[in-house]
């Protein structure tokens, strides 16, 4: 039976169950538009394939119409920001150019629940730090999800993403922006900064779902919203980065909802018990 602790909700066997499905969906609409973001293309085309994949799967978007605190309604499924832009860029007619660093976040509902990742990708050969960027936000990202763990804390986590970027370069790290559990609504408690010293925070708990997303810049972390009232861009003009996954502790292991494999073959070379729930 699903549940609530502090605030904090528990999703039953059943539940994680349509929690995959939703992630699928996002993963698979992720996987295609990574393959039609190449150059000469625009940021609307990318979209134009996730809401495609949205309508095939008999999916919701998390993200068309989303307006939290009466903000604007947010006008597409995806998040697409190019280079200085790190997060909730609109699509638009902005032609992708070589060497551009393209980050893409996008959510689905079905059945209820919802799946959240983001990737990060490269238009063509792009110059060495951007490229190195890209990995060690994504290893971070990793590090997060190898910190979701029994007894652990939602700080774990935390201070995980950072260590993961400390020691891979000197990179900026967001304030403001975090992860967030995730469920029946898109966002929910608790909140997952991706930086912090370990041990604090709520307890980790199985059935627990979390959208883990490292967010990074290769200058300082401040950062500016554009007129649009959604991008949110670096306010040095330095190239950002954004990866995310959800994911779930299961009295199994650990189930990475929205990759396509959950997250086996990572896991595996973490040396990290996978746990799918069987169908």
């Amino acid at each position: 039976m699903s549940g609530r602790r502090g605030g904090i909700a528990i999703l039953d066997d059943d539940e994680l169950k349509l929690m995959r499905r939703a992630g699928l969906v996002v993963a698979r609409g992720l996987r295609d538009m990574i393959a039609a973001a190449v150059p000469g293309g625009t940021t609307r085309e990318v979209d134009a394939v996730g809401a495609e994949a949205i309508a095939r799967a008999g999916a919701v978007s998390s993200f068309l119409g989303y307006a939290p605190g009466g903000m604007t309604p947010f006008p597409a499924v995806s998040c697409q920001s190019v280079n200085d832009e790190v997060v909730h860029g609109i699509p638009s007619d902005r032609v992708l150019a070589p060497g551009d660093l393209l980050s893409i976040d996008f959510g689905a509902s079905l059945g209820g629940y919802h799946g959240d990742a983001a990737r990060s990708t490269t238009i063509g050969e792009a110059a060495p730090a951007v490229a190195k960027l890209n990995a060690d936000t994504e290893a971070a990202l990793w590090a997060g999800i190898a910190a979701v763990r029994p007894r652990g804390t939602i700080g774990d986590i935390s201070a995980a993403v950072e260590r993961s970027l400390r020691r891979s370069g000197r990179y900026g790290i967001l304030r403001g922006y975090c992860g967030h559990g995730i469920g029946r609504n898109m966002h929910q408690d608790p909140d997952i900064p991706n930086f912090g010293p370990p041990g604090r925070g709520p307890k980790i708990l199985p059935g627990m779902c979390l959208a883990i997303e490292p967010m990074t810049t290769l200058g300082a972390y401040r950062t500016k919203v554009l007129d649009d009232g959604w991008t949110v861009a670096t306010a040095d003009g330095s190239t950002g980065c954004h990866w995310e996954n959800t994911v779930v502790l299961t009295k199994n292991g650990l189930w990475v909802l929205t990759e396509e494999d959950g997250g086996e073959a990572a896991l595996a070379r973490l040396g990290l018990k996978f746990g799918p729930m069987a169908d």
